[in-house]
């Protein structure tokens, strides 16, 4: 047997130092068959990214079939999969967030009319939490796809990414693990060299200068990373392939755009999108019977010239100011907003405007409640979840209901993010927070009209939020170099536009934005304008249309929320309050009714819907963890005598003894002179021996209180409440 040794002659590796941590992308040694390949390293990340292209056009669609997968493997931070068959599953809504976040900027910049298959895949090896896999995924794609022979970008040319955070007035380029706890925000920016293509962030209410600043910042950054990327194409970039066109008959579309414009502008000038519809359903109809024969190929390319002429009236109307439903550029849709509109729920707050209409629903839960996470990144928990659905029938449409897709958990984690920074902590709210926001109707914005729906409902019930949070989005259209903005963007604008500026935040400054983009990215000044018209456009929001409905969280919580009692226990003691086997628990969970939750750190949440039986485990577990000091004064009940003295109970389960001759200030007799069984008396604990056993002093007891030194009397204890629910 013979077998040489395998060499890589094409291997090569380009570094550069991002963030003052070493940044290396290397191709020609792993993953060869792929059309582009490129592992990338930041500090301990590893990410393998692959570009693959099928040969020829899939048939029969009227899209470009790009797919981003974001594959977390477990072993990459040193773990075995949990679950029955210890093995990666589904991928996280992190995964499917990354996976977005790279689709986002790089799908405008493919040629439309391609309709191969591209699919980019990025494997995560190894993550060390301080370098985001998502930042080099997204580098990686960028590369890899740029030095294969896939058609991409040949104006605007690749793209780089960083996060950005902000502490102390500083930016921070890709903050590490620490600096993310104490970041003020945290952003991801994606740009070509000269202009930004996608923007997601996060912030504690961040004002708009301050934003727009930060993208600035980080442009500076990404472009030595488009640099470096540009050099691998010019050493080992492959020439793009020669691809089929999607076919489409220019010449029937210009004969249905001489005579068929001005219907089809009479048909767009209404702001009901059913009447709209019905409109072009009967050209539709004029064009198949006039055109059906001469040209068959009109049925599969009828989605395209629909679209193609209907894009021709909005952006011929939005450059001269116009709008199709007749509304002003920087004027919002008719809002009405309602809480408490679903009985029994924690709280619920209903949202419309215009045609858009959401409806969000809270549910509080105790800690146990919270998602427990099994995943590439730091997180292990989730306190707080807001979660989107997206049904058919929000749209006018006959399909069955599916798991949700992609775009759900994109619009559920930008609402999320909206609304996480106005929540109280767990020390001040010891709940976990479910929002749903169920879309009823969507004609545009659904995702804003989310954040407005779950601050009305998180405030219809009762959760101390520490601002209310609006949001809102923008759309832009552009002919050469002149650009316009306007906001609300109804879904006819946001279809035919080509922007989707979403932003949400409060008075004060922004808490999320997510930037989509048709066009090859937009300049400072766009993004400026952006920020400051969805600025104006959400406090109005907040004081014409949603504070007057209720100006304020309510004071109490609904009746059938969960009322919750905190204390802290040492954690020594947890073990005494669980018991053998957890007996001592379920007996208080089995008296009570209450469900209890012990953290590590002896954190202890008692629930019930009941607050007398949160207070009579909450007691149940202060007796078990009570301990006597020495030279404290205790208020207790005789429950035993003997010859020589008389057992004191301190708490259940506690007693301690008082030795006949330390009853009086004289020498007693009999025990029974002085005390009987049921008496309560003060005491003095004097001592506590080697065994525990807990020794008292009534004389001395009655001496300190002729003295008036303070003393300590337990509270009476409450009866256990009948049993009121299974608890845990």
């Amino acid at each position: 047997m013979i077998i040489s040794k395998r060499e890589f002659p094409n291997h090569k590796v380009y570094s550069m130092t991002l963030a003052g941590r070493p940044l290396t992308l290397e191709v020609g040694k792993l993953a060869e068959l792929a059309n582009g390949s490129v592992l990338v390293r930041y500090g301990e990340t590893t990410v393998l990214v692959t570009a693959t292209a099928s040969p020829r056009p899939k048939a029969g669609i009227d899209y470009f079939p790009l797919s981003v997968d974001f594959e977390e493997k477990i072993y990459a931070v040193g773990r075995i999969p949990g679950g029955y068959l210890r093995r990666e599953g589904r991928p996280s809504e992190r995964g499917i967030l990354a996976a977005r976040m790279i689709d986002r900027p790089m799908r405008p910049l493919f040629p439309s009319d391609l309709r191969n298959d591209v699919v980019i895949t990025c494997t995560v090896l190894s993550n060390d939490y301080d370098n985001s896999p998502e930042i080099a995924a997204m580098i990686g794609a960028s590369a890899a796809v740029s030095i294969s022979d896939i058609p991409f970008s040949p104006k605007a040319g690749p793209i780089g990414a960083v996060a950005l955070g902000l502490k102390d007035g500083k930016y921070i380029i890709n903050p590490t693990s620490e600096e993310r706890k104490t970041s003020e925000m945290y952003c991801t920016i994606a740009a070509t060299m000269e202009k930004i293509v996608m923007i997601e962030a996060g912030g504690k209410e961040i004002p708009e200068d301050v934003m727009l600043g930060g993208i600035i910042y980080a442009h500076e950054a990404i472009k030595p990373i488009i640099q470096l990327i540009n050099q691998m194409v010019a050493e080992v970039g492959k020439p793009k392939f020669e691809y089929e066109k999607a076919p489409f008959n220019e010449e029937l579309f210009n004969k249905l755009v001489e005579g068929y414009l001005d219907d089809v502008r009479y048909a767009m000038d209404t702001d009901d999108k059913n009447v709209r519809e019905e409109r072009m359903n009967a050209i539709v109809d004029k064009w198949l019977e006039q055109y059906g024969e001469e040209y068959p190929e009109i049925n599969e390319q009828l989605n395209e010239i629909i679209y193609r002429i209907q894009k021709i009236v909005v952006k011929e109307w939005l450059l001269q100011g116009k709008r199709v439903d007749g509304r002003r550029m920087n004027e919002i849709r008719p809002i009405s907003c309602e809480v408490g509109v679903v009985p029994r729920v924690h709280g619920s707050g209903l949202f419309t405007r215009g045609q858009t209409q959401v409806l969000s629903i809270v549910t509080l839960g105790t800690v146990s409640d919270a998602q427990r996470l099994d995943t590439i990144f730091e997180e292990e928990s989730k306190r707080f979840m807001h979660h989107y659905n997206f049904p058919a029938f929000s749209v006018g449409e006959a399909r069955p209901s599916r798991s949700p897709s992609r775009r759900e958990y994109g619009h559920g984690a930008l609402a999320e993010k909206a609304i996480e920074p106005v929540l109280p902590s767990m020390e001040e709210f010891p709940y976990t927070i479910r929002i749903v926001s169920e879309v009823l109707s969507s004609n545009g914005s659904t995702s804003q009209g989310s954040i407005c729906g779950s601050t009305l409902a998180l405030m219809d019930a009762g959760v101390p939020i520490k601002a209310p949070v609006a949001g809102i989005s923008c759309g832009l259209i552009t002919e050469g170099d002149k650009w316009t903005t306007f906001i609300d963007i109804q879904g006819v604008e946001d279809f035919h536009g080509e922007m989707d500026f979403k932003v949400g935040g409060t008075k004060k400054g922004i808490t999320a934005i997510q930037m989509d983009l048709k066009n090859d990215g937009l300049t400072y000044e766009i993004i400026k304008n952006a920020l400051e018209i969805t600025r104006e456009a959400r406090i109005e929001i907040l004081d014409k249309c949603m504070l007057p409905v209720i100006p304020a969280p309510r004071k109490e919580l609904a009746p059938t929320a969960p009322k919750i009692i905190t204390m802290k226990i040492h954690p020594d003691k947890i073990r005494e309050v669980i018991g053998t086997g957890g007996k001592v628990i379920q007996r208080i969970v089995a008296d009570t009714g209450c469900k209890i939750d012990i953290e590590d750190d002896g954190s202890v949440f008692i629930a019930s819907s009941d607050i007398e039986a949160c207070r009579a485990a909450q007691q149940a577990i202060e007796n078990i963890i009570f301990e006597p000091e020495v030279g404290k004064l205790y208020y207790g009940k005789v429950v035993r005598t003997i010859p020589i003295g008389a057992f004191v109970e301190l708490a259940p389960g506690k007693d301690g003894m008082i030795h006949i001759s330390k009853l009086e200030n004289r020498r007693v007799e009999k025990v029974e002179d002085v005390l009987k069984e049921g008496d309560m008396t003060w005491v003095k604990v004097t001592d506590i021996d080697e065994k525990g056993r807990v020794n008292l002093s009534r004389r001395d007891a009655l001496r300190e209180l002729q003295g008036q030194t303070q003393t300590h009397k337990p509270q009476p204890q409450p009866q256990p409440q009948p049993k009121k629910g299974r608890g845990k």
